[in-house]
């Protein structure tokens, strides 16, 4: 919930700072919403997140005994969750089949020339029907990395790409 459009190392400090305080849905529900601000912060949109933190920990409370529900069916239901989120849940939290789809698996698989869509939700749907399952799991962290680190959303590292005989460059105009 804390990592849309935030840094991952400030996602992963942040979250630090809240589960050390709260760790349950219980505990979370008894931080006043100021609290939950102030240990998020800096994460993007940290005051609408703050407020679906809290939610969302009521309902797992109410619906599921304070557990995390297992589908993704389940989990977009919650306050400030959406397909990204859930998959991510399902797939790292379960060991589930899900393809988790930000920015950079999205991007990529349409540079790639992969998949041809316009959003991350037809992205995934995308993907779920052409990637063979053994990898869903698998390539969100392979394509995060990667474009974090050579095919950036603006003027990717074409020089040292190691697939670049094979990628189509679509949508990619000046590159390194």
């Amino acid at each position: 919930m804390l990592s849309l459009r935030t840094k991952d190392a400030t996602t992963a400090a942040a979250s630090k700072r809240l589960f050390r305080v709260a760790d349950t849905p219980r505990k979370i529900v008894a931080l006043s919403h100021s609290r939950i601000e102030k240990l998020i912060y800096p994460v993007g949109f940290y005051h609408t997140k703050a407020r679906s933190m809290k939610k969302t920990a009521q309902v797992l409370l109410e619906k599921y005994r304070g557990k995390v529900p297992d589908t993704i069916e389940k989990l977009v239901e919650l306050p400030g969750v959406g397909r990204k989120t859930a998959n991510l849940v399902v797939s790292l939290g379960f060991g589930k089949d899900g393809i988790c789809v930000d920015t950079h698996v999205h991007r990529i698989s349409n540079r790639l020339g992969y998949v041809r869509t316009k959003t991350p939700h037809e992205t995934e749907f995308a993907l779920r029907k052409k990637l063979p399952r053994k990898y869903w799991q698998d390539i969100n962290v392979l394509l995060v990395t990667w474009g974090q680190n050579v095919c950036a959303p603006i003027s990717p590292r074409c020089s040292v790409c190691a697939i670049r005989p094979w990628c189509k460059r679509v949508g990619v105009g000046k590159s390194r």
